[in-house]
């Protein structure tokens, strides 16, 4: 990777990267855990702008904020101060209900141990959050598993899959609603690495269809395919690269 270090302001930098419309903003950004003597403080006034269409890797140790952070983003937790916009809504007021309408039309979620159901099929456990969320479409499921490259696995159940077959069908999951925010948290981190690469070049292709993708890592190897890249440490921004020349997926190793 040959990032270079920018304190270009954030429109100089989506200009720059070919990306005009910020995704993500976020002002003051904190997150508190606990209270008193317990309290600990996982975020501590994270500004941040990620411009429509990025590829963004952030990055960090064990407890640096990089989940928490992602987590508020896409509306799974709440800040305790500063103000969170995505797709130009204010979501760091909104009510329960109305954080579920957000997740449920904006946002994706990839983890890192797939969450599948293992008494449903591959396109049961694709079909069941069309079914939850009410958006949708269940007669493209078998498009979405063959588009993840499962085109043949669609009637098999989640023991009768590999590890990246797993996590495949995670993908597809998180597609199933076309969500123009996705966010994959250690995508890789439990795959071997061809598996790893045939995943992070599925990322790569679902951004260059317009999806704006953050992935969350303690491997800075990832960091290699993202058009920026994030460094946190101890709840702040330590750096903010852009990263002139991505490398493709097969050419990532750890």
């Amino acid at each position: 990777m040959t990032p270079t270090t920018t304190d270009a302001q954030p429109d100089e930098r989506a200009e720059r990267s070919g990306h005009t419309e910020p995704s993500v903003r976020t002002r003051g950004l904190t997150r508190i855990f606990g209270e008193g003597d317990a309290a600990v403080e996982a975020l501590k006034g994270i500004d941040l702008e990620i411009a429509s269409g990025e590829l963004v890797v952030i990055l960090g140790p064990s407890g640096s904020g990089k989940t928490t952070l992602c987590n508020i983003i896409g509306g799974i937790d709440r800040a305790s101060d500063g103000t969170v916009e995505v797709a130009g809504e204010d979501i760091s007021t909104e009510d329960p209900g109305r954080l579920s309408d957000f997740r449920r039309d904006h946002v994706g979620f990839i983890f890192q141990f797939f969450n599948l159901i293992p008494t449903l099929t591959a396109r049961e456990n694709v079909e069941v959050i069309i079914e939850m969320t009410g958006r949708g479409d269940k007669g493209r499921v078998p498009e979405l598993l063959e588009a993840v490259g499962l085109g043949d696995r669609v009637d098999n159940f989640p023991a009768q899959l590999s590890g990246g077959q797993q996590q495949r069908v995670a993908v597809a999951r998180a597609l199933a609603t076309d969500p123009e925010l996705l966010f994959a948290d250690e995508p890789t981190g439990a795959l071997d690495l061809p598996t790893g690469q045939q995943i992070l070049a599925l990322l790569q292709d679902l951004n260059a269809q317009g999806r704006t993708v953050i992935i969350v890592t303690h491997n800075s190897s990832v960091a290699q395919i993202a058009n920026r890249v994030l460094t946190l440490v101890d709840g702040r921004i330590e750096s903010d690269e852009t990263n002139t020349s991505p490398a493709a997926a097969a050419d990532v190793t750890w």
